[in-house]
């Protein structure tokens, strides 16, 4: 197949999904406003069905799907070719390729029917547009610029947030936004910068080079911030056409072959343990190799030009797959069973309602009296439910502080083995003169840098991992609780109408009777909608990984260098300079700064295992809080909502005569249209997945 089809279907599936989201928006509009007007007119009919909670839920979905995009994060070291390979991605030569990581500013690439770029600030500062030549003129430094303020540990714009770049593009008017980040490897705070970001996107792109595989900093990276996250990265070996034009015969197959087979081999070692989803490895729908400045070079002079032999085929069909069939289809899954939810909760409401009508007040009191009851046990599973989840949320907010604090208590025992690999090279004369001992410095402190970010982020995953399965514990809780609450609501409906509920016995797991309140805690719904990029990816009802990070980041790097390093530098220099001039065996200069670094080390450490694991309790603290306040909510309001309906009814019988077949017959055409709404989703859904079977 050629590069010219797969794109051309790229496009046609990027925009058959774009109409099918917009086609589904349209219908959860249309139903929240057939709710909401039947809700209007039962005031002056039988009351209201106190369905507002599923108006809400539907019109959230709806702006959500009108709003959604996918969007991809591009992550790379510098000199990856990071810019050249979106240039080719999109077809035109539109960001400067010679634009510094370090000038860490955030670029989110979206489609707009005029071209501009628009600077965000974090100062306050009201936005500024520019045109494109002023952007790449005022946020573009050269490299030596660069280098200084990296030394200095400064940025070049603190004050930009980030920069957002409309462009009428064909790719992102289909629903695609990128967000290009800063470089990675230029300081450990800026690493740490990405990650606000990574849960927030669809996708990762990872673009490496092939001529440096796997550097040292790659590495890290992705052991830091990637691994054990369950997120979807795309491996990008940027510049493969560079393999053949580094051998002394570019002309010999055998040794291209061979060479290329080595760097293959390089990838896969330090690649394939991130390409395994459900314990399956889909290492060649992961990795591809790329020739980016090929690519870019024939699109610009021909946007429908053959890019075989560039990588771009295999991988824009890759992406395909997983953004419409894959991702797309999930998240319609999600709203087919949020439109499902409401369609039966409509419906329960009308059955409840019919045979009441022609109860009389007195009789009517009676009902609602004898349920009273079921109610008391509704509350109770409420308050049980909630008891559950702080009992959850103060073990592990106690357990994850407790193990932190042992943690950085434990550095000072495992320090002279660890650091070993972190040091800089060592050159008496770097420490002994002056004139290098500020370079020197420079380079010590980099190497702690390293060293707390790489041990911070082993004992972060391991916390993530801990409170993973607090949450997923208290989502098969959830179902169970959900399963005895619709036991009694059932009860409820009985007693009130005399009719006993019918349980639908072919309902799926993502269908059963569970409640709506159910359904979000247990993470079959998720209405959240995330940061500047508009999206989150929540496990359960909500993201708690991102209420976890902002506590983390304040934790992070930026905080520990400043309790940890800063006020151990100085004084190792003391027993290094009291060696001599005479003492030049590298091996025992490392072990005496290891030393003396571990002396110094340890005097802090139980002042931050102190004061952080205080912030580390209430991060986690608040990511229970968080998920608590919104069960409790979510409870409440379905038992209110259901009180509500019968005293609406009772209320409407007590001052007025209801006209029972007017609002038999007002009733019967809220139900036939809410389904026949449903039924048009429903079509939608099916023949986007017949599509793509």
């Amino acid at each position: 197949m050629s590069d010219r089809v797969v794109t051309d279907k790229f496009l046609q599936d990027l925009e058959r999904i774009a109409q099918v989201r917009s086609e589904i928006s349209v219908g959860l509009n249309q139903i929240a406003e057939t709710i909401n007007q039947a809700e209007l007119a039962g005031d002056s009919s039988s009351g209201k069905l106190s369905l507002e909670r599923d108006i809400q839920d539907i019109t959230v979905a709806s702006k959500n799907l009108k709003q959604g995009v996918f969007r991809l994060l591009v992550l790379g070291d510098m000199k990856r070719g990071k810019s050249t390979f979106l240039n080719a991605l999109i077809g035109e030569n539109l960001l400067p390729s010679d634009v510094n990581p370090c000038t860490a500013v955030l670029t989110v690439l979206r489609y707009g029917l005029e071209k501009t770029v628009t600077i965000h600030f974090n100062d306050g500062k009201n936005p500024q547009q520019l045109d494109f030549q002023s952007f790449r003129y005022k946020y573009t430094i050269d490299s030596a610029e660069a280098k200084k303020l990296e030394q200095e540990k400064k940025q070049a714009f603190p004050d930009v947030d980030y920069a957002v770049v409309e462009y009428p593009l064909p790719l992102l008017e289909n629903g695609i936004e990128i967000v290009d980040s800063p470089g990675l490897n230029d300081t450990e705070a800026r690493n740490e910068l990405s990650l606000g970001y990574v849960n927030n996107c669809h996708a990762i792109l990872f673009v490496m080079r092939a001529s440096q595989p796997c550097t040292l900093g790659e590495r890290r990276y992705l052991e830091n911030y990637i691994k054990g996250r369950g997120l979807t990265v795309f491996f990008l070996l940027n510049a493969w056409d560079q393999v053949r034009e580094s051998l002394i015969d570019p002309d010999d197959v055998e040794e291209l072959t061979a060479a290329e087979d080595r760097l293959r081999q390089v990838f896969s070692a330090n690649l394939a343990e991130y390409c395994y989803v459900d314990g399956q490895n889909i290492y060649e729908e992961r990795v591809f190799e790329l020739s980016s400045i090929q690519a870019l070079r024939k699109r610009l002079k021909n946007p429908e030009a053959d890019l075989s032999g560039t990588g771009f085929t295999a991988f824009m069909g890759a992406l395909n797959t997983f953004l419409t069939k894959e991702r797309a289809i999930a998240e319609l899954r999600q709203v087919r069973t949020l439109v499902r939810q409401t369609c039966n909760h409509t419906r329960e409401a009308i059955a409840r309602r019919i045979p009441l009508l022609d109860q009389d007040v007195d009789e009517l009191k009676k009902r609602i009296d004898s349920v009273e009851p079921e109610f008391n046990k509704l509350t109770a599973i409420r308050d049980q439910f909630q008891k559950e989840i702080i009992h959850t949320r103060d073990t592990q907010a106690r357990a994850i502080s407790e193990s932190f604090r042992s943690y950085v208590l434990d550095l000072g025992n495992t320090f002279e083995t660890d650091f070993l690999r972190y040091q800089p090279e060592l050159k008496i004369f770097d420490f002994l003169s002056n004139g290098k001992r500020d370079a020197f410095n420079a380079a010590l402190q980099k190497a702690f840098e390293q060293y707390i970010t790489d041990k911070f982020a082993a004992w972060t995953l391991t916390a993530e991992k801990d409170m993973n399965a607090a949450f997923k514990e208290l989502s098969r809780s959830a179902a169970q609780y959900g399963a005895s609450y619709s036991q009694v609501t059932d009860q409820i409906t009985e007693k009130l109408t005399g009719q006993k509920v019918i349980i639908d016995a072919e309902a799926t797991t993502e269908d059963d009777n569970s409640p709506a309140w159910a359904k979000w805690a247990m993470g079959l719904l998720s209405l959240t909608n995330g940061n500047i990029a508009g999206f989150a990816m929540a496990s359960v009802g909500f993201d708690w990984k991102n209420i976890l990070l902002n506590y983390f980041t304040v934790l992070g790097i930026g905080a520990l260098i400043g309790t940890i390093i800063s006020p151990i530098l100085a004084p190792l220099y003391i027993p290094l300079l009291g060696l001599g001039v005479g003492f030049l065996q590298a091996d025992q200069a490392r072990k005496q700064l290891v030393k003396s670094a571990k002396k110094e080390l340890v005097k802090y450490l139980p002042q931050v295992a102190q004061e952080r694991s205080q912030t580390v309790y209430d991060a986690v603290k608040e990511c229970f809080d968080t998920y608590e306040r919104e069960v409790n909510k979510r409870i409440s309001d379905d038992i209110l909502a259901r009180k509500s309906e019968l005293d609406n009814l009772l209320q409407q019988k007590q001052t007025r005569d209801i006209n029972r077949d007017r609002e038999l017959n007002r009733l019967k055409n809220l139900q036939e249209n809410v389904i026949a709404e449903v039924q048009k989703i429903e079509a939608a859904y099916s023949n986007l997945i017949t599509y793509y079977s």
